[in-house]
Parts: structure tokens; sequence; C-alpha cells
């Protein structure tokens, strides 16, 4: 059975090997982890959590547990739930993530611009495996209020925007989608080097 101490023992580079080995068992007591105070602990287990679940598919039986922590007080809990529900959408089989997409997508308006740019990036994970919210997503994505967030965040919220919607495009192909992407391109959020880097996947 797993331990704290030997939990936090697992260098960063051993998480993979770590996850892969750990015993069924040892899941329950890593999502009760990740509701500690204790930060070094809740971090390091969904570390263990997330590697685990790119490999099988035991962590998504949890996936209500996650999606309860959308709705926390603590933006921690909610990072921590939509990033672990974007890694389990792979083994979503029984259309969870459909049902649960809106109140996901509620948290493009979080009051802290990191759960924000971790919600709009864990988009990414979520149309690559699920297809069909694609169009849904991309459209949330492309209405985004950016006088919501501070001048500072922008950029880096518009390259998350963008990464998401070249996912999206290899799919799926509108005209909304690319008249932002073109816009993006022409004005001055993003710097030179950042236009260029997303022009080489156009």
């Amino acid at each position: 059975m797993i331990t704290i101490e030997n939990m936090l023992s697992i260098d960063k580079g051993d998480l993979p090997k770590a996850a892969k080995e750990l015993n069924k068992d040892d899941i329950p007591q890593l999502v009760e982890w990740l509701s500690l105070k204790n930060d070094a602990i809740r971090y390091q287990a969904f570390l263990l959590l997330q590697s685990r679940s790119q490999f099988y598919d035991d962590v998504y039986p949890y996936w209500n547990t996650f999606c309860h922590k959308l709705k926390s007080d603590n933006s921690y809990q909610r990072s921590l739930g939509l990033m672990l529900m974007a890694e389990n959408a792979k083994w979503d089989s029984e259309g969870r993530m459909e049902i649960t997409i809106d109140e996901y997508l509620e948290l493009l308006n979080d009051e802290k611009p990191i759960t924000v740019r971790q919600c709009i990036q864990s988009l990414g994970k979520i149309v690559t495996h699920k297809p069909g919210l694609s169009e849904k997503i991309a459209g949330r994505l492309i209405s985004f209020d950016f006088l919501s967030v501070k001048e500072t965040m922008r950029k880096s919220i518009l390259l998350d925007i963008l990464n998401v919607l070249l996912l999206v495009r290899k799919g799926l192909k509108t005209d909304a989608a690319e008249g932002f992407i073109r816009i993006a391109l022409s004005g001055d959020v993003l710097d030179k080097k950042s236009k260029k880097q997303i022009e080489t996947y156009l």
C-alpha cells in the first residue's frame, strides 16, 4: 500500500514508471489525498494519477469525484478536477464528457487566470479523444472575452486558444474559427515569433 512518505520520495523523472507500477488499491488513496491542504502531497498525488491515466483506465471510475471538484470554492481543486477529467477523456466510453462539457466550459470564465489557462490547455486533450465536441469547444473559445483577463495574460491565453483551434482544424474547419485565427495573426496581441510559430502549423 502506498504511503505519503514513499509517494513523496518519487522523483519527477520516475513518475511514469511509478504510475505504471501502482497497485489498483492505491488509486482510491491517491484520489483522497487530492483533497488535502498540503500542496506537496496533493500535487504529487495528482501527478501520479495524471500519469496513470495515460496508461490505464482505472482512474476513470473517479470521474464524478473530479467533476464535483469543478464547483469547488478552491481554485486548486477546480484545476485538479478539470485536468484529470481531460486526461481520462480517452477512456470515456460512457459519454460522461458529453454530459459534463457545458459545466466544464464554464471554467473559461474562472476568476483565476491560471485555472482558465489549464482549462483551455486541457481542451486540447478533449478534442483529440472527443472529436464530436470540437465544434462546441471551438465556438466557446473563439467567443472568449479577453477583456475579462489582465492584459499581461492575454498573449498566453490567446496562444493556448490557437493551439487548441489548430488541433480542432485537423478534423473540422469552420469559417468562424478560421476568421478568428486570421484576426489573431494580424492583430497586435501576439509577437512576431508567436505568429510565425502558429503560421507554420497552418
